[in-house]
């Protein structure tokens, strides 16, 4: 193995992990925002407590597919074709999320936010749950084909509870009032920031045995695409980190009122 198949390897895991981590945040939060809000305005509160994040958060989820479609062309053909029927409802969840969060804030009724809130509920499991169906297919080493069965169903229900449980942690780290008292019940005596670490340690372990399963030297491009592609890789990541970091210290404190969405 290349020195250049062996970073781009750890280039590729770190994006992932750092998107399931991050990622898993807003999405935890958003599968939980009719327990956590139960008002318009609680809601507003609870959309407030990600909205400087998701953005941001799904940059590493581009950065994954980036790496995977640049490194690994012939792998990501591959995946894409057995993985279809999970990778539609994902990407479908993704878009009717993000639809949902742009749409709530510009104008109309209280219907009009309540649809653009059930959009967010709705494609928040969708894709948390797409998550579990893709981790599952990897961690059996069946990357080629959809998983099925039991295994699959558990699998898929796990991961969905692990972003929601990810979800809470952050929420006690973000949110005030009665969402923040709701957040918390489930915690229990477990510190915000102990639960959150948990969680997202757990979110990102998945991460390494899922990949652990893909034929990635087999399937790695040529030398002299890496060649191009590492070392830009290894230029952007440091700035990716550093405008992850300055984002959750400038955002760092709880909120008290309703963003923009």
């Amino acid at each position: 193995m290349h020195t250049l198949d062996i970073l781009a390897i750890a280039l590729l895991a770190f994006f992932a992990t750092g998107y399931l981590v991050l990622g898993g945040a807003d999405i935890g939060t958003g599968m939980l925002m009719p327990y956590l809000g139960r008002t318009d305005h609680e809601r507003r509160l609870v959309i407030a407590s990600f909205a400087p994040f998701f953005l941001g958060n799904e940059v590493w989820l581009v950065a994954t597919a980036g790496v995977l479609i640049g490194c690994f062309p012939d792998l990501e053909g591959e995946l894409l074709t057995g993985q279809f029927t999970v990778l539609v409802p994902l990407l479908t969840g993704w878009v009717v999320r993000d639809a949902g969060l742009w749409s709530r804030g510009r104008g109309g009724g209280r219907a009009w936010r309540a649809v653009c809130d059930g959009a967010v509920v709705c494609g928040s499991w969708a894709v948390a749950l797409s998550w579990g169906l893709l981790l599952a297919a990897l961690l059996t080493g069946k990357p080629y084909e959809a998983a099925t069965g039991s295994v699959a169903v558990v699998t898929a229900l796990a991961v969905a509870a692990l972003f929601a449980a990810h979800g809470l942690g952050f929420a006690t780290l973000r949110l005030t009032g009665l969402p923040y008292e709701r957040a918390r019940r489930p915690v229990g005596r477990t510190g915000s920031w102990q639960s959150f670490a948990l969680t997202g340690g757990l979110l990102g372990a998945l991460a390494l045995p899922a990949g652990a399963g893909l034929p990635l030297t087999e399937h790695a491009a040529d030398t002299a695409t890496l060649t191009l592609l590492v070392p830009a890789l290894l230029v952007v990541t440091p700035l990716l980190v550093a405008a992850q970091v300055w984002t959750w210290r400038t955002f760092r404190h709880r909120v008290t009122r309703p963003s923009y969405l």
